[in-house]
C-alpha cells in the first residue's frame, strides 16, 4: 500500500513552457504557507520533519512566497533544499510584496502567521519591485534560481474591490510583467504566471499577456468548478498550465462540515456547510472519504499539472499522499453530477 501511495504521489506530469523548457511536476506538490507558522507556530524540528515527509512521499514541486510567515517559509526551505540535487525538484516563489523591517507590534498578518520575523509587507508590482523581491527570495531560499515565479494575489479577494484589483493588475503589466518576461527570455527563470484566489483575475491576466502557468487557490475544487466557464478552457486552448492550490478550500473539504470548519481562510457560512454535508453524504454512500475525492478531482482536468494541499505536520503530508492513491469508483462522480453537486462538464477520473 505504501509503495502504491508513493507511486501515485510521484507520478510525473510534463509541461512545456512558452520558452520551450520542460517542467516535470509531480501530481502531489507541497505548499509552503504552513511553514510560515500559518494559524499556529511550528518548531524548526517540526518544520523539517514536515518537509522530509513531503520528500519521502514523492513530492518534487515546492511552492512558497515572501508573505508566508514574512520570510519564514522561504528561510525554512533553505537548509532542506541545500542538500538536494538542484535538478531533482521544481521550486516556485512569488513577487508583489516586499518585506520591511518594523517594530514587533507592527508586523503584518499577526492573526494569520504566528511568531514570525518583525516585518511589514509593502505591495510593489513594479519592475524594480519584482527584481528586488526575487533577489531577497534567493537569499532567504539559499538558491541561485527558481523555476517559476508567480505575481502574488492580484485579485479582488486580496485588494478589496475590482477597481483596486484592476489598478494592481495595471501596475504589474506595466512593470513587473516586463521584468518576468526579461527573466524568462534570459533563462533566469523557466516560467512565470500569477498565484491568485479568483479564476476571473487569472483569466484577465491570461488574456493580457504571455503567461505560462497559474496557481489557482481554492477555485477549482470538489466544492466549486466555476472556472470551467471560460478560464480552464482558455488554458487548454493556449497551453497554459494550472496548479491547484487549496484543494480543500482552506480546510472544509478535509475536515468535513464540522462547526468552525474553514472556507476561504474564515469560518464557513451555513450555505457552504450544507453543500459540503450533501457532498460528504454521497461520498460516504460510495465508501469514499470526502478528502480523497477532493484531492483527486482537480487532476482530471487536462490543464492541471499538480495539486498542492497544505500540511503543517508530517502526518498530514503522509495522509495527503495516501489519499491521492485511494481507489475511487466512477459511480461516485456520476452520483455527484446527478445530485447537482458537481458540474456536468467537469472531467472526472477514469
Amino acid at each position: 500500500m505504501e509503495a502504491a501511495t508513493h507511486a501515485r504521489a510521484c507520478r510525473k506530469r510534463k509541461f512545456t513552457t512558452r520558452s520551450g523548457a520542460v517542467l516535470q511536476f509531480t501530481e502531489l506538490g507541497f505548499g509552503g504557507a504552513p511553514l510560515g507558522n500559518l494559524y499556529r507556530p511550528l518548531t524548526e524540528k517540526e518544520a523539517r520533519a514536515t518537509l522530509d515527509a513531503a520528500w519521502t512521499a514523492g513530492c518534487r514541486y515546492y511552492d512558497t512566497a515572501p508573505l508566508y510567515g514574512l520570510g519564514l517559509s522561504e528561510t525554512r526551505f533553505n537548509g532542506f533544499l541545500r542538500a538536494k540535487p538542484r535538478e531533482s525538484y521544481l521550486l516556485s516563489t512569488k513577487v508583489g510584496r516586499l518585506l520591511e523591517l518594523c517594530a514587533p507590534d507592527r508586523r503584518s498578518r499577526q492573526n494569520m502567521f504566528f511568531e514570525t520575523p518583525s516585518r511589514r509587507e509593502a505591495l510593489d508590482y513594479s519592475y524594480d519591485g519584482v527584481m528586488r523581491s526575487l533577489e531577497f527570495s534567493f537569499e532567504r531560499l539559499g538558491v541561485d534560481r527558481v523555476d517559476i515565479v508567480y505575481a502574488h494575489a492580484i485579485d479582488v479577494f486580496t485588494h478589496g474591490g475590482k477597481e483596486a484589483s484592476d489598478a494592481r493588475i495595471g501596475e504589474f503589466m506595466e512593470g513587473g510583467y516586463k521584468a518576468l518576461l526579461k527573466l524568462r527570455e534570459s533563462g533566469a527563470i523557466k516560467a512565470f504566471g500569477a498565484g491568485v484566489n479568483e479564476w476571473e483575475a487569472a483569466e484577465t491576466l491570461a488574456r493580457s499577456g504571455d503567461f505560462d502557468i497559474f496557481l489557482l487557490a481554492g477555485r477549482y475544487t470538489l466544492l466549486e468548478q466555476e472556472a470551467l466557464q471560460s478560464f480552464l478552457p482558455y488554458c487548454v486552448e493556449k497551453n497554459i498550465g494550472v496548479v491547484v492550490g487549496a484543494p480543500f478550500n482552506s480546510g472544509i473539504l478535509a475536515t468535513g462540515p464540522k462547526r468552525g470548519a474553514f472556507y476561504n481562510y474564515a469560518p464557513a457560512p451555513e450555505a457552504v456547510l450544507e453543500r459540503v454535508r450533501r457532498i460528504e453524504s454521497v461520498c460516504k454512500a460510495h465508501e469514499v472519504k470526502l478528502a480523497e475525492a477532493a484531492l483527486r478531482l482537480p487532476l482530471s482536468h487536462p490543464a492541471i499539472v499538480c495539486v498542492i494541499p497544505g500540511g503543517q505536520k508530517a502526518g498530514e503530508v503522509r495522509r495527503n499522499a495516501q489519499m491521492l492513491g485511494a481507489r475511487i469508483p466512477s459511480a461516485l462522480w456520476r452520483a455527484l453530477k446527478a445530485e447537482g453537486l458537481l458540474r456536468a462538464d467537469a472531467p472526472t477520473p477514469h
